[in-house]
């Protein structure tokens, strides 16, 4: 009896130990390897930096530390060149032990040095070391009362997969350039390093063209907008539209660089392109038929044809796009198109006949193997929805895997490059919550624990050497019922976190339980970074307006 009441004090103790451990190092992701050491380091009244290398990449991420560390504190840092003792060092280190990504973090009461061998490890060796600090650094003014201490240890970290993304729709609905940031800036926050702009719907045209004015002028203006669930089919009777200019374009893909995230732009073909047969209808099945950006959502019958006209347009829009993502992957789409048109229509039929084709699959195929030559002679690749499997799959194609994890699967069999995002684990669009509680959305129910229990690896049913074509795993957030920026956020967060540590952290350290228990400590910080997370102590009446930003009209 006595010895049982020993073991279970011992086992209270070891627990509360593993829980004050977890609250007082709540990284997410969770790196790959941390280590407590006694002690802490003590922000100093008047912090330095120092940056060993004279790397202009390496000093710039410095000071965005030291900017926002004046912020905060109210105190700037000085940045300096060479070698220091005390304080914050940026030290360069050689060899492939850390890779591109990968950082060390050593923390004791005298000083704090992150040692990389890239830019980019300095950079997510900065994001954990805002994670050690009190949250409110995050703050984006001064904060009183705080002490500005770091817990010492040692992390030694690198990432999982190589490609860690979330893709956002605004195709459906628009969102000015400052969400846009912000949603760039949380990806870099959690470690991610791609995001990919879905710019493209059958409901709206969002990317300036110089080429084709209609784009912009007839593409992106729709005539009304589905209220309620789709089964209700109640409209709004109002025109909504908007467009990023080339210029914004620039400036979102400049600022996603300056924080070590990819932009990857996505132009929608052969489906999903009712916007695009508003303006250009002579590209579609029948050049007379009058049609408008749908108002509906959902797949619709009207697609692109493959005439010479119509590949004559795609890559006239591709080179403009090329232009303006220096990104290696353009993602074409290449899902959810119906094939009715194409079936009753004799053009496509001598095609067919004509380039040997046996069905409509491989006519999709035919369209995007056009497409991937054109991508491919510019230097980069494409990336498809897993659809472009159907018919035979492009040679240099990339898939992402969203009905399920078996188009990624058979993609990776065949030695093609494979970004898993399937529904069932990764689309946010889904209920989080019992859908009585909830805002209306699409439907579905992805909890967070769900989302967090997902493992992108497939081990059981691909080879160690096809397992390495698995490249990495991506969150959807499409919009059809996410009107603003504030119910985006609800929505993505803080479902996002658990794909980021599914991303970076080794499947082995994943623990649901230690998750939601760093995630306790960290809504802290998303609550300084004004974010409307699930839960969040803000309001979430959905009804938040970016201030003197609107949707271009």
């Amino acid at each position: 009896m006595k010895k049982s009441f020993l073991l279970l004090i011992a086992l209270c103790v070891t627990a509360l130990a593993t829980h004050a451990q977890t609250n007082t190092y709540a990284l997410v992701p969770k790196p790959t390897h941390l280590e407590a050491r006694s002690g802490s380091y003590t922000l100093p009244a008047k912090p330095t930096i120092a940056v060993q290398a004279a790397d202009p990449e390496i000093s710039r991420i410095a000071r965005m530390l030291a900017d926002q560390l004046a912020k905060a504190t109210g105190s700037a840092p000085v940045v300096t060149t060479g070698k220091a003792s005390g304080g914050i060092s940026f030290v360069s280190a050689k060899g492939p032990k850390l890779g591109a990504e990968g950082y060390t973090l050593t923390v004791s009461p005298k000083q704090i040095v992150i040692t990389a061998e890239q830019p980019k490890g300095f950079f997510y060796g900065v994001q954990s070391l805002m994670q050690l600090m009190p949250a409110a650094v995050f703050s984006p003014t001064k904060v009183s009362g705080v002490a500005w201490t770091v817990p010492a240890c040692t992390i030694e970290d690198q990432p999982r997969y190589g490609y860690r993304g979330s893709m956002l729709d605004v195709g459906r609905y628009f969102y000015p350039v400052a969400f846009i940031k912000k949603y760039i800036d949380l990806l870099a926050v959690h470690k991610m390093n791609t995001f990919h702009w879905h710019l493209t719907e059958d409901q709206g045209w969002r990317i300036e063209i110089k080429k084709y004015p209609k784009l912009t002028e007839v593409s992106s203006i729709r005539p009304k907008t589905m209220v309620g669930h789709y089964r209700d089919k109640v409209y709004d009777n109002k025109p909504y539209g908007g467009f990023y200019t080339q210029d914004e374009v620039r400036d979102v893909v400049k600022y996603a660089q300056e924080r070590f995230v990819t932009v990857i732009p996505e132009i929608e073909m052969p489906g999903h392109s009712v916007a695009v047969l508003a303006a250009y209808p002579e590209l579609g099945s029948n050049p007379d038929k009058t049609l408008t950006p749908s108002p509906t959502w959902g797949v619709h019958d009207d697609v692109l044809f493959p005439r010479e006209e119509t590949f004559t347009f795609l890559e006239n829009v591709l080179t403009e796009v090329m232009a303006l993502f220096p990104s290696q992957y353009i993602h074409i789409g290449g899902d959810e198109c119906p094939k009715t048109q194409w079936k009753q229509s004799k053009f496509c039929q001598a095609l067919m006949k004509e380039k040997g084709l046996k069905d409509e699959h491989e006519l999709q195929s035919y369209f995007i193997q056009r497409i991937d030559k054109f991508v491919t002679s510019k230097g980069r690749r494409i990336i498809g929805w897993d659809e472009i499997l159907e018919g035979g799959l492009s040679p240099n194609a990339t898939v992402m895997s969203w009905r399920g994890i078996n188009g990624g699967i058979a993609a990776a069999r065949q030695n093609h490059d494979v970004i898993m995002t399937p529904t069932t684990y990764c689309y946010l669009d889904y209920y989080q919550a019992d859908p009585k509680t909830q805002p209306v959305t699409i439907g579905g129910l992805l909890p967070i624990e769900k989302v967090y229990s997902f493992n992108p690896s497939v081990t059981d049913s691909l080879t160690a050497e096809q397992s390495k074509h698995v490249l990495g795993v991506q969150a959807n957030v499409w919009s059809e019922y996410m009107p603003t920026t504030h119910s985006v956020e609800y929505m993505a967060y803080p479902r996002l976190i658990a794909v980021a540590e599914t991303g970076w952290t080794p499947q082995d350290a994943r623990n649901i339980d230690d998750f939601k228990q760093r995630l306790e400590t960290h809504k802290k910080r998303l609550d300084f970074l004004k974010v409307n997370y699930f839960g969040a102590p803000i309001n979430n009446t959905f009804q938040y307006v970016w201030p003197k930003e609107t949707a271009k009209k």
